[in-house]
This record gives C-alpha cells, sequence and structure tokens, in this order.
C-alpha cells in the first residue's frame, strides 16, 4: 500500500498534535499505564535498590565512626585519669619542694646559728689566752709563780697549771664540736640541696607530660567533636535517603498497582468483545504510523519481536476495551512511550521504520498475531507471566 505525501504529513501533524496535547495533561506522578511504564517498575525497583545500597552504606560508614568515635571517648577517659594522675603527682612535687625549700631554709638557718657560734666559741678562747698571756693577767700570774716558789704551795701551782690546761682543752674539744657539728650541717644542706633539684626535675619532667597529655585530650577532643558532625551529617543523608526510599516504594506500589490493573484489564478484554480483523477499516497513514512505533518500541529486535508489537496495537484495535483505531489506540494517553517521549514524532519525521517494521506492520493489519490477544507488553519483571518474546513479555 502507497501514502501519498500530503496523507504521511497528516499523520505526522496529527501524531504531533495529540502528543502536545497529552504532554499538557497534568496527572498524578508516575501515572503512566501500558508499554510507558514498562520499564518504570523495574527503574524504580532499581533506584530503590540504589537507594538501599548507598544508605547502607552510609550506615556503615555511620557505624564505623560512632566505633572510632567510642575508642576516641574511651583514650580521652584514660588520657582524662592520666592528666588526674599527673597533676596529683604535679601538686605531690610542689609540695614536697616547699617542704624541702622550708627545710633548706630551716637548715640554712641552723648553719648561720653554727658558724656564728664556732666563731665566737674560736674568739672567746683566743681572748682569754690573750688576756692571760699577752695582756699580763697579773693576778692570776703572780698566783701562778707565787705557787711555783712558795714553801707548802707546789701543790697548789700544780692545780693551777692543770686548771688552765683542762680549760684549754675544754675550750678546744668544744670548738672542735662546733666545727664538727658545723660540717654536719652543710653536708646536710648539700643534700636538702640535692633533693631538691631532684624533685624541681622531676616537676619539669610531669609538666612535660601534663602538658603533652592536654594536647592529646584536645586533639582527642577536638576528633571527638569532629565524628559528632560527621555523623550528624551522615546521619541527615541517611534520612533523606530513607524518605527518597520510602517515596520510591510508594512508586513501586503503586506501579505494581498500575500492573495489577493492566493484567485485569488484559483479563477482562481477552474475555470481552472482539472485533474480526475484517471488520476494521484501516485509515491512511496507519501503516506508516504503525511500522515507526514498532520501530520505537522494538528496532532492535529479531523480527518475531517487531510482529509481536504490531499485533498488540492492533488487538486492542479489535477489543472493546480500547480505541477503534490505530491512531486512538497509539495515542490514547499515556499508553506507550514513545509517544510521550517525543520519539515517535522523530521517527515519523524522519521515517526511521525499517523494511521488517513496515512488514510486521504489514501482517499485524493482516490479522497476523504471534502473541495472541495479549494487549500489553514490558520488559521482564518478577512474578510477571506471559508470552516472553525477544526483551519483552507480551500479556
Amino acid at each position: 500500500m502507497r501514502y501519498t505525501r500530503r496523507a504521511v504529513t497528516a499523520v505526522m501533524i496529527f501524531a504531533l498534535v495529540v502528543n502536545l496535547a497529552g504532554n499538557g495533561e497534568v496527572s498524578a506522578p508516575m501515572q503512566v499505564r501500558a508499554t510507558s511504564i514498562r520499564d518504570r517498575l523495574d527503574q524504580a525497583q532499581q533506584e530503590r535498590n540504589d537507594l538501599e545500597n548507598k544508605r547502607d552504606e552510609i550506615q556503615e560508614g555511620i557505624d564505623d565512626m560512632k566505633g572510632k568515635q567510642n575508642t576516641l571517648k574511651g583514650e580521652l577517659n584514660k588520657l582524662d585519669t592520666q592528666l588526674t594522675r599527673i597533676s596529683d603527682n604535679l601538686a605531690d612535687l610542689e609540695e614536697q619542694i616547699s617542704d624541702k625549700e622550708k627545710e633548706i631554709s630551716d637548715t640554712q638557718t641552723a648553719l648561720n646559728e653554727a658558724r656564728e657560734t664556732e666563731e665566737k666559741q674560736y674568739a672567746d678562747m683566743v681572748q682569754r689566752v690573750r688576756k692571760m698571756y699577752e695582756h699580763n693577767d697579773v693576778n692570776q700570774l703572780n698566783a701562778f709563780i707565787g705557787a711555783m716558789f712558795c714553801e707548802g704551795s707546789f701543790s697548789d701551782m700544780l692545780n693551777m697549771a692543770d686548771g688552765y690546761e683542762k680549760i684549754s682543752e675544754y675550750q678546744h674539744l668544744k670548738l672542735t664540736e662546733f666545727q664538727e657539728n658545723r660540717r654536719l650541717i652543710e653536708e646536710h644542706e648539700a643534700s636538702l640541696q640535692q633533693e631538691n633539684a631532684d624533685l624541681k626535675n622531676l616537676k619539669t619532667t610531669a609538666e612535660a607530660e601534663k602538658n603533652k597529655v592536654a594536647g592529646l585530650i584536645s586533639q582527642t577532643s577536638k576528633s571527638i567533636t569532629n565524628y559528632e558532625g560527621q555523623i550528624t551529617d551522615a546521619e541527615q543523608q541517611a534520612w533523606e535517603y530513607e524518605e527518597e526510599i520510602r517515596k520510591k516504594e510508594e512508586d513501586i506500589d503503586y506501579l505494581r498497582q498500575e500492573l495489577a490493573k493492566e493484567l485485569a484489564l488484559s483479563k477482562e478484554a481477552a474475555e470481552g468483545e472482539w472485533r474480526d480483523i475484517s471488520e476494521i477499516t484501516f485509515a491512511e497513514g496507519d501503516r506508516y504510523l504503525l511500522a515507526n512505533l514498532i520501530y520505537c518500541e522494538a528496532g532492535a529486535e529479531p523480527y518475531e519481536g517487531k510482529l509481536a508489537v504490531g499485533a498488540v496495537v492492533i488487538n486492542r484495535v479489535l477489543s472493546a476495551k480500547f480505541p477503534d483505531s490505530v491512531v486512538g489506540v497509539i495515542y490514547q494517553n499515556r499508553q506507550f512511550s514513545p509517544v510521550a517521549s517525543g520519539r515517535l514524532s522523530l521517527a515519523l519525521a524522519n521515517n526511521r521504520a525499517t523494511l521488517e517494521c513496515y512488514q510486521a506492520a504489514d501482517e499485524a493489519m493482516a490479522g497476523v498475531t504471534n502473541v495472541g490477544n495479549c494487549v500489553f507488553f514490558r520488559t521482564p519483571i518478577d512474578g510477571l507471566t506471559g508470552i516472553n518474546i525477544g526483551g519483552h513479555v507480551f500479556y
């Protein structure tokens, strides 16, 4: 059958007007029927799965961050305990240093007193000798000489000489004692000074350790805070994915309901009234339109797939449940996805249909069908049974 350029142009203009009118209608989201939604359910399920995978990945990341955060909190507790111990140790060292410095001060005071006592004792002893020998203590000296030359007084002289010797020995003994006491105090002071220096070194080390631990605490606290922010952001993102998953589930439920409606409509169509192919009068341009729809829907399918798509269109024309013309079936609102997407308009404008597409259209319009009375087709999905040809299931 040949068509004039005018007839083809009329079909293209009609297709464009119907397509634009269909696109201008306001409808519920995802409210697409028949082949225009044949991929939507698969796509929605795949998108749902992708969202769940992303959500699970984020949740794993949250769990990992929480684990690291808990580990850091445990380390922070240990560092706090360590800092408390170091601070207590520092306080104890400072107290010991304070006590040691007081002890050193007391020792230095005692040392000064010992030195003064030693100097005074030495000065007293020198003063006595000087008085006796250098200043010629006449009374004591005469008494000593008289005792030497007077009868009966020699024993007194010896006693006097012995007294001087004892006095001298006692003073020398006391001086030696004071000197030894001063030496012991000096040694004790040196020991205290060393102990004080050791304590200060320990304090310096403890302060360095305290600063180090305080730095670690600050760094760990910042890391915990950073994880807190990251966890909050990740939880927000996970919640957003949950919302998207929920909406996608709603879309999937809706598509499943639409699929159930399609199956019910397919059953009703099969059980309803059907016209015979001989009762159909095809309009000029139907072949051109059907061939290009077959190209859009099954251009990459084997010939059996092309014929099956054409048979579905003609089955609808024959069924009382659908429009009674090829144009009416193809341009029924939101039924075939190439109509809604504009691909059919482009195919019609450039006559993309191949010879096989035209052959399939001719056979379908002659009443040939390889899918029985099927009035729907889509890509296979779980739970949908029918006649599988190429990449479609027909039902």
